[in-house]
């Protein structure tokens, strides 16, 4: 009952301004993440605080180490052993791991090597071939190790001693050939956009797809009623991302611009980070990784699906093969051989892969390959013995590993592996 008088309405509570908006979406990323690493969940953490020790240690000893000229070189350097760490990432996601990766890599440099320069076969058809055959090699691997359930790693070992036999049959004699310097591959690694828009357009780019991209991701999870995130954390990862890739457009302008190497190893990451995460396909390499038997009981075509991994890691080798012999512009008998093979699985591991499988990304490569070029370079302009860049080397991997095996073990304590 009223009295008649006119009853005062509840104030409405006022909206918070926007710069308190803005922290307490920091606050709410904070908290998230804290609790994400009591869950064992570091995700990349680990390696970008041990990137960003090693950059500061090396800087410190020499100050050339961040000028623009040893970055770019940097950018460029990471590319080869970086796609075949790309394509170790798919197979240690299946918990296996592939021994072979740097004998297809030669013999898709070898392949290519003969046919274009012996042979005369165009540039581009060759290259081609070359990668074709890296496909094939993964793909026969895949299917063995699918159908007869002998661990890939002894499937991929016989493989690394077949392919690199199979290299030298095809060199022959002739030991090394040189590469035209002018040619296809070798501009794959000597071209960069010398003009700045360039650079920074592709930053403005990869800024505004990834803000898109979760934008789209949140409308999509809030109409299905599922858990999203704010706006504002949308905009705050936008916006760190925007600052990283200006900042590198910046330095690499101040030398001789873009590397086409660069943008080819980012744009082939990024799609297959989206095959990972965004497609049928990806999600059971992920649920692979996480029990075989219980995928055969989703009715999962396993075989398929582990033959198709093995077959994208012989692609990717082959591809990286043509970019470390683009590199030096030659290919010999030692091509694929050295502490190739240990690199690409070390920046794997080193950026996150879960060595147990289910757990990773083609990010994960990237961050590998930085730190541990990052290592080799840092070594080299401060004329630090090579012994001294494995034992370091090493000892980030061991550390890795052992952050991987805490890791897991405090997911499952938490009921999430």
């Amino acid at each position: 009952m009223t009295d008649g008088t006119p009853q005062a309405r509840p104030a409405e509570p006022a909206k918070a301004p926007r710069g308190q908006a803005a922290g307490r979406a920091v606050e709410n990323w904070v908290s998230h993440g804290r609790r994400r690493l009591r869950a064992g969940e570091v995700g990349s953490l680990p390696v970008i605080l041990v990137l960003a020790v090693v950059w500061i240690t090396f800087q410190s000893l020499n100050s050339n180490f961040l000028s623009p000229r040893n970055l770019s070189n940097l950018s460029v350097d990471i590319v080869g052993t970086g796609l075949i760490a790309v394509g170790i990432v798919f197979v240690l996601l299946l918990g296996e791991l592939d021994l072979s990766v740097g004998s297809i890599s030669g013999l898709a440099a070898a392949i290519f090597a003969v046919l274009s320069v012996d042979n005369g076969v165009p540039e581009w058809l060759a290259l081609i071939i070359a990668v074709l055959a890296g496909t094939a090699a993964g793909t026969v691997q895949g299917y063995s190790f699918a159908r007869t359930r002998v661990p890939a790693f002894v499937v991929t070992l016989a493989g690394l001693l077949t392919w690199s036999g199979l290299m030298l049959y095809i060199l022959g004699t002739r030991g090394t050939i040189n590469l035209d310097e002018n040619g296809l591959v070798a501009k794959l690694t000597s071209y960069y956009f010398t003009d700045d828009a360039v650079a920074y357009g592709l930053a403005a780019l990869a800024a505004g797809l990834v803000f898109l991209v979760s934008f789209l991701d949140r409308q999509r999870r809030q109409a299905a009623g599922m858990q999203h995130r704010s706006l504002q954390v949308i905009a705050l990862r936008a916006g760190a991302l925007a600052v990283i890739a200006f900042t590198v457009a910046y330095l690499l302008n101040r030398f001789q611009g873009l590397p086409l190497a660069l943008l080819i190893f980012l744009v082939v990451v990024a799609g297959l980070d989206v095959l990972l995460r965004r497609t049928h396909y990806g999600r059971q390499i992920y649920a692979l990784g996480g029990s075989v038997e219980a995928a055969r009981r989703a009715s999962l075509h396993v075989t398929r699906v582990q033959t198709a991994v093995l077959a994208v890691s012989g692609t990717m080798a082959a591809v990286g093969g043509l970019f470390l012999a683009s590199r030096i512009t030659s290919v010999s008998q030692s091509s694929g051989s050295g502490v190739l093979l240990l690199n690409a699985i070390a920046a794997a591991v080193i950026g996150g892969t879960s060595l147990f499988g289910g757990r990773g990304s083609t990010w994960s490569a990237v961050l590998g390959m930085l730190v541990i070029q990052s290592i080799a370079s840092g070594m080299a302009i401060t004329d630090t013995p090579v012994a001294v860049q494995f034992m370091i080397t090493g000892g980030v991997l061991f550390a890795a590993v052992v952050i991987d095996a805490l890791s897991r073990r405090s997911q499952e304590a938490h009921g999430r592996a």
